[in-house]
């Protein structure tokens, strides 16, 4: 796991917009959808639809188009993950 995919996962214990996660990271908007998409693909982060509060499964393409109007949560393999790693 990547400095930058631990720190996403830091954020991630609770349902987040990617606008929070941008005001709470101070990264740049690539930047952090590159990593989302990387978690998501590792299936350690979960797309959320904010009107049903479901998962919802997206492919890359469609992440660079709606992760704007999605919500993220770790799953537990990216909870273990993250918990598991020593600093």
């Amino acid at each position: 796991m990547t400095d930058q995919e631990f720190d996403v996962l830091d954020e991630l214990y609770f349902v987040i917009s990617f606008q929070d996660l941008m005001r709470n990271l101070s990264w740049p908007a690539t930047d952090l959808l590159s990593v989302l998409k990387e978690l998501v693909e590792k299936e350690m982060v979960k797309c959320i639809d904010p009107q049903s509060e479901e998962e919802i499964e997206l492919s890359a393409s469609e992440l660079d188009k709606k992760h704007t109007k999605i919500l993220f949560l770790a799953t537990k393999k990216g909870l273990m993950e993250h918990n598991s790693r020593e600093e």
